[in-house]
C-alpha cells in the first residue's frame, strides 16, 4: 500500500506510476497531529475499497477522526476551506480594506478562537502561505492572487516569516493577539 500526504497533487496524477493503483491513495495528516488529530483519506479512482477501508481503520487506530473523501479534491477538505479563508484574509489586508489585527479581532471575536488567520498563517509560515499564493497566480494568472502573493513577499524578503522567525505579523513569543484586550481592542 502506498500512501501520499501532500494536498496539491491528486493519487491519479501518479497512480499508474506507482505500479499499484489500486493500493494507493492520500493518507493526509493535519500539523499538529498530536493535537489537530483529523486525517484525510483520499482515494482517487481506481484505489480498492479494501486500501480504503484499511487507511481508515488505521487512523482511527492512531487516534486520528479520518475524513473520508468521496473523490479526489485539491486541499482536501480543511485545507480547502483554510485556503479560502487565508486568501479573504489577505485579500482585505493587501487591498487595504481592514488591518491584519482587525481581520484576526474579527475572527477571533466571532469565533471564540485563540488566533485568527494572521496568527495561524505566523504559525504555519509566511513563507509557506507566499510559495502557495505565488505558485496559484503563476498558474491562474489571478490578479487579486498576484497582489496577495506580492503583499506576503514583502514579509518574507524582510525575513518575516512567522512565529520560527520570531516575529511575522505579530512578535513572538508573546504575539499580540494573546494578550488581554487584544479582542476589544483595548
Amino acid at each position: 500500500m502506498f500512501a501520499t500526504n501532500t494536498s496539491t497533487l491528486l493519487p491519479s496524477m501518479y497512480a499508474e506510476a506507482s505500479g499499484r493503483p489500486d493500493r494507493l491513495a492520500a493518507l493526509h495528516f493535519h500539523i499538529p497531529v498530536w493535537s489537530a488529530n483529523v486525517v484525510d483519506v483520499m482515494p482517487h479512482p481506481g484505489t480498492s475499497t479494501e486500501t480504503t477501508e484499511l487507511l481508515v481503520a488505521f487512523a482511527r487506530r492512531l487516534g486520528q477522526i479520518p475524513i473520508r473523501m468521496r473523490r479526489e479534491s485539491i486541499g482536501y477538505v480543511f485545507n480547502a476551506v483554510y485556503t479560502a479563508m487565508n486568501r479573504a484574509a489577505i485579500t482585505l489586508v493587501a487591498n487595504d480594506v481592514a488591518s491584519v489585527e482587525d481581520v484576526d479581532r474579527a475572527w477571533m471575536a466571532i469565533m471564540k478562537t485563540p488566533f485568527g488567520p494572521f496568527g495561524a498563517l505566523d504559525d504555519v509560515g509566511i513563507d509557506t502561505a507566499w510559495h502557495i499564493t505565488e505558485y496559484w497566480a503563476g498558474v491562474t494568472g489571478d490578479v487579486q492572487l498576484r497582489t496577495n502573493a506580492d503583499w506576503l513577499r514583502g514579509y518574507v524578503d524582510s525575513g518575516r516569516t512567522g512565529a520560527k522567525a520570531g516575529e511575522g505579523f505579530y512578535r513572538y513569543p508573546n504575539p499580540a493577539y494573546a494578550e488581554p484586550g487584544f479582542v476589544e481592542g483595548t
